[in-house]
């Protein structure tokens, strides 16, 4: 039994031999079994338990060691070692993801730091707080998701804009403030081509002492050119917004046609990208930041339309569908 035991073969002809010596027809088991005709009848039953176990341990012995040469044998035969080896074909980067990152970079360039906040809001963050007051109707601008509806303790939805981490940033710190909000949003639209029930904001915020409506519109200048080009032109429209007064939304010169007409400006030469406008006192004073001292500005932007200009994309819907030949394109850029 200790031989049995302690059994290693160093080869598989050591396992055979193992295998002959013990399991053969002229092995020690096979004659264990020839002298168990004379085992007196007391003892036999015992005695064949015994042999028969003897004979199930020598087997296992056995089965084991050859799956280990089998395995061996396999990964030798499998493996070449004077073959090149395989190409790990590598994944790119999300369209939204490359434009993200570079938003974030260029704004990081004149001081802006990066927030983030939850998807899922309360009803101060996500209206109230930006002067959406109950049954306001500028809350029907945005059609909402909501999880809970709770009249006494407010309503808790999927955010509809990343205006909501604006507020937390403005409750927990004091100005000055310098920093944008990417994230994504959700709001209950029909998916096509141009609109979807998911899609990605940035943000902006500055908060100090004598802020102007000149300063907004010369960082947007400076981010429409860091992003599409020197030669790109700006123009602000009048617009609403109730968190801001007053508001804009800003256009820039199509990069498609350089502004001289096409279908995606709608032959207007402009396309509009993002609104904008002065923080209104209301929301300020909301957050806890006194309105007779400080002023500000905000801004926000989607990133799918950022990427639709960026890189001739006409459909929102190949953001989401995680087709390899539309995301392939995008190999090698960050």
């Amino acid at each position: 039994m200790h031989e049995i035991d302690s059994f290693i073969p160093e080869q598989k002809e050591h396992l055979e031999q193992f295998r002959i010596k013990y399991l053969g027809k002229k092995g020690i088991i096979q004659d264990l079994f020839a002298d168990f005709k004379t085992v007196v009848p007391e003892i036999r039953k015992e005695m064949g338990v015994k042999l028969n176990d003897l004979k199930q341990k020598v087997q296992q012995k056995i089965d084991e060691h050859k799956s280990k040469f089998d395995e061996s044998e396999d990964t030798n035969a499998d493996t070449d070692l004077t073959l090149p080896a395989e190409f790990n074909e590598l994944g790119s980067r999300h369209p939204l993801s490359i434009v993200r990152n570079e938003i974030i970079s260029i704004f990081s360039r004149i001081g802006y730091i990066v927030n983030e906040g939850p998807e899922i809001e309360d009803d101060w963050h996500n209206f109230t707080a930006l002067n959406f007051p109950p049954e306001h109707p500028a809350r029907d601008m945005q059609d909402t998701f909501f999880i809970e509806k709770n009249k006494e303790q407010g309503d808790i939805a999927l955010r509809t804009h990343t205006s909501s981490v604006q507020v937390r940033v403005m409750e927990r710190s004091k100005p000055p403030i310098r920093a944008i909000f990417p994230g994504r949003v959700f709001r209950n639209e029909a998916i096509s081509a141009r609109a979807h029930c998911i899609f990605h904001q940035v943000e902006g915020l500055y908060i100090d002492k004598n802020v102007s409506f000149a300063d907004l519109k010369q960082t947007l200048l400076y981010f429409a050119k860091e992003m599409f080009g020197e030669s790109t032109q700006i123009r602000l429209r009048p617009s609403y917004f109730p968190f801001t007064e007053p508001s804009a939304e800003m256009d820039i010169s199509c990069s498609i046609c350089g502004g001289k007409g096409c279908n995606i400006c709608k032959y207007t030469g402009w396309v509009e990208i993002l609104g904008c406008g002065m923080v209104d006192p209301n929301v300020l004073t909301n957050c806890g930041i006194d309105a007779t001292e400080y002023t500000g500005f905000a801004f926000g932007m989607g990133i799918e339309r950022i990427t639709m200009l960026r890189y001739g994309i006409k459909d929102l819907r190949l953001y989401f569908e995680n087709d390899l030949r539309f995301l392939k394109q995008f190999e090698g850029a960050y």
